[in-house]
């Protein structure tokens, strides 16, 4: 397999010079990312990603480019979000190092053509789903998680066979423009371009008409960016932010219940698309459930959060005033509560006697606030979650089934996960996606290639038995009519289904 080409020494040399320097990213104007977008159209168009070899070979650099800079990517996250080094290989490199390596071991199974069940009218036919490629996506990730949030969905293009613009958040400036560095010495130069704009500029960037776009952030964007693509028809993937509720049963292990909601809550300094957002809790175990959070973020960030090494801070002043705004006005503050501006810190912060009309249960949370609100049931969970908008994720935490499964079934969310938090969104076997309000469309895996692929339907007929066929054909006779009913009768008896002739 050959290599992708490598950029020029000049671009290199001021790749490096910019990085070295610590100067801020670079700009991709307008005129460039129309440039970059015909240079991947000319290259799709003239066949270059249709080969399976060529995918493998893309995904195998990807790869090497996670394995190769991990130093790297763990020093831009730790600039831009003081990301421990633990959460970044964790929940950022080894991420898109399983998509990658699991569309490697199944991409000739993906690629090959579907058989459909044939009828009666089709018995001498071939039926197929063929996948094919849409051509060039844009690809636009989020500050939360910014390396997964742009080559997950990466990964999934390169497996169709597309080309692909990325566009790293402007908030994560850092890890931005080390994609933008890194990806022309690993992929393809004509396929594959990282833009950096601004996000007032995608919509804009939208307008250039893609044959996929690809949206990771929260609601207001997402709507720009729907509203911008369906000028041009472009089909979207849309994976939104979300209030994400947890249920907390009177029958559940609080110890463990309390590790994994700490963990999920406050993991990236709560900077989370999947985070649950705020717990409600059987009044039964709440004074219980309190005490053993407070446990849990003195076992994992110590007496003072804000020397550990384990704990992040916001991303952005924007970021960190907005969140503690909403959590000076919420609630009563039961662990926590610090803020240090110049510092962007945020202590990881447990919120009770909050009521749903608080400015935190009205927006997202990004930030180390989870607030608890008592329930008396089940039932008035339940109720509870089906007043809001469908959200990106639901967890419920019980020892009961019954209560799994009635959560699960009567409540609608992108996904569900039970005794755990967040880790469905990280498994290549399970589709992630958002419904209603939380997003459209779903990837991960298999998932990946098809929102990336267009499944064309093929049939493969002769020209033979045109003695049967022309029934089909006028002057329309009621013998032709009664014939053709009589097969479809035939067809509805074997096989469930009517098929005219």
């Amino acid at each position: 397999m050959s290599s992708p080409p490598s950029p020029s020494p000049a671009r290199w040399f001021k790749a490096l010079r910019r990085t070295r320097l610590g100067e801020p990213c670079l700009k991709t104007y307008p005129q460039e990312c129309v440039d970059l977008l015909q240079r991947a159209r000319v290259a799709f168009q003239a066949g270059r990603t249709i080969k399976e070899g060529f995918r493998l070979a893309q995904l195998e650099a990807v790869v090497r480019m996670l394995e190769e800079h991990e130093c790297d990517f763990v020093d831009a996250l730790g600039r831009d979000l003081h990301k421990p080094r633990f959460e970044t290989v964790v929940s950022e490199l080894i991420l898109v190092k399983n998509e990658a390596l699991h569309a490697i071991n199944n991409l000739k199974k993906w690629m090959q053509p579907l058989h459909v069940e044939r009828n009666l009218s089709t018995t001498l036919d071939e039926c197929l789903v063929v996948s094919e490629p849409l051509g060039v996506a844009l690809i636009m990730g989020t500050w939360c998680s910014p390396v997964p949030t742009c080559l997950v969905p990466m990964v999934g293009a390169i497996a169709a066979g597309n080309c692909a613009i990325i566009s790293p958040s402007e908030c994560t400036a850092h890890t931005a423009e080390l994609l933008h560095r890194l990806m022309p010495f690993y992929l393809d130069n004509e396929c594959f371009h990282v833009i950096l704009a601004g996000t007032n500029d995608l919509p804009q960037v939208v307008e250039l008409h893609f044959d996929h776009v690809f949206f990771t952030g929260n609601r207001e964007e997402g709507i720009r960016i729907a509203q911008s693509a369906a000028h041009t028809l472009t089909p979207v993937t849309l994976i939104l932010g979300g209030k994400n509720p947890c249920y907390v049963d009177q029958n559940c292990d609080i110890s463990t219940t309390a590790q994994r909601i700490a963990w999920a809550r406050f993991h990236n300094a709560g900077q989370s698309l999947v985070a649950p957002d705020y717990i409600l809790c059987h009044k039964d175990v709440k004074a219980r459930l309190v005490q053993a959070l407070k446990c849990c973020l003195m076992q994992f960030y110590g007496s003072d959060p804000r020397e550990s090494r384990s704990f992040g801070r916001m991303v952005n002043l924007e970021i960190f005033n907005r969140t503690r705004d909403i959590l000076w006005r919420s609630g009563k503050v039961a662990v926590g509560g610090q803020v240090i501006e110049a510092e962007k810190y945020i202590a990881p912060t447990i919120l009770t006697e909050v009521a749903e009309s608080d400015p935190i249960m009205q927006q997202d949370i990004f930030g180390p606030v989870l607030p608890l609100l008592p329930v008396n049931n089940v039932d008035e969970a339940i109720a509870f979650i089906n007043k809001q908008e469908k959200s990106l994720c639901v967890y419920a935490y019980s020892n009961n089934s019954t209560v799994i499964s009635r959560v699960m079934s009567e409540t609608s969310s992108g996904s569900f996960c039970s005794n755990d938090s967040v880790v469905q969104s990280l498994m290549v076997a399970l589709p992630f996606s958002g419904v209603g309000a939380s997003g459209m469309g779903s990837y991960h895996g298999r998932y990946s290639f098809d929102t990336f692929s267009h499944r064309k339907s093929c049939l493969l007929r002769g020209t033979r038995f045109e003695c049967v066929t022309y029934l089909r054909y006028p002057p329309y006779e009621d013998r032709n009519l009664s014939l053709m009913t009589w097969a479809s009768t035939l067809s509805q008896r074997s096989q469930g289904w009517c098929q005219i002739l």
